[in-house]
């Protein structure tokens, strides 16, 4: 059968398909691969000139004494940023633990329990415009809403309000993840007897989890670096966390972000140099938490 139909074919004059750039709609293609290739690598200069300038001005500063001192006087020397580090550690954690599971909980409701209500659709609507939404009104909002009764600026307030940040980005990006989860998986759990919520917790959630990481890792790259929400809630501080033993919850906290605006617009050479070392920190911290994420995911889809 093979051969006949190989002797059919002998008879037709096939073209021979060669890729000359004297063929309009190849020059075309071949043009346009190369302008997208210049654009790609003109997007990277700024994002490399960026990275390398970090690395050239806040490399020099890198010790151990900047993760374990705290920020130095106007006049002084030395000094470092430790309790900053710490305090956004503990601000990103805390809307982590606010954002993911209500995040996650709005995402299962509108793709697998709601996605055609009018409800779904106006949450979906908010959501949108919160991933808009300037950080300043979510410093506001923590800050009427915490601050104003709390009386203090504190640690909560500013995951709170990074929370705010947070939620949008994790609960659309979860939506999506779980929308890729094939429907035979589901109506094959559910041929076998499972109950929706073990189809939840035994299928969606575990299919989807790279998809829900690489929403959270998002989200916390934008809320480790924001600023003005944490002016007007967690405020800024020279002191550790941890005083004389105890966690000082709410008391006004250290950050990266303000640090580095704060010292980024003085006149002393000092911090202006601790200010390019905590924009090293933090873009490594983000690095690391993206990486650690991506590395955690593999290991569950693979397991």
């Amino acid at each position: 059968m093979s051969q006949e139909i190989t002797d059919a074919f002998e008879d037709i004059d096939f073209p021979t398909l060669e890729r000359s750039l004297r063929h309009p709609r190849t020059f075309f293609s071949s043009a346009l691969s190369i302008l997208t290739g210049v654009v790609t690598v003109v997007a990277c200069i700024p994002l490399f000139s960026v990275l390398f300038m970090l690395i050239w001005r806040g490399g020099k500063r890198l010790s151990l004494s900047l993760l374990t001192e705290t920020p130095p006087s106007a006049f002084e020397s030395g000094g470092g940023f430790g309790n900053a580090i710490v305090g956004t550690l503990l601000m990103v954690g805390i809307s982590v633990l606010i954002s993911v599971p209500f995040g996650v909980l709005a995402a299962l409701f509108l793709a697998e329990f709601g996605s055609d209500s009018k409800t779904a659709s106006a949450v979906r609507f908010c959501a949108k415009l919160l991933t808009g939404f300037p950080s300043i009104l979510a410093g506001v909002f923590a800050y009427a809403a915490v601050v104003l009764v709390t009386g203090t600026y504190s640690a909560p307030a500013g995951g709170i309000a990074l929370s705010i940040l947070m939620l949008p980005i994790v609960m659309l990006t979860a939506e999506e993840a779980i929308k890729m989860v094939p429907h035979r998986m589901k109506e094959a759990a559910i041929g076998m007897g499972a109950t929706q919520t073990q189809v939840v917790w035994k299928v969606i959630l575990p299919t989807a989890l790279p998809g829900l990481l690489t929403g959270v890792m998002l989200a916390v790259a934008r809320a480790a670096g924001e600023t003005a929400p944490l002016l007007f809630t967690a405020l800024n501080s020279n002191y550790w966390i941890v005083q004389d033993g105890e966690l000082a919850l709410m008391d006004p906290t250290a950050s990266l972000a303000v640090l580095i605006f704060n010292f980024s617009g003085v006149p002393f050479e000092n911090q202006i140099e601790l200010a390019w070392a905590a924009a090293l920190v933090l873009v490594m911290i983000v690095l690391v938490i993206n990486i650690g994420g991506q590395i955690l995911s593999r290991n569950k889809v693979t397991s």
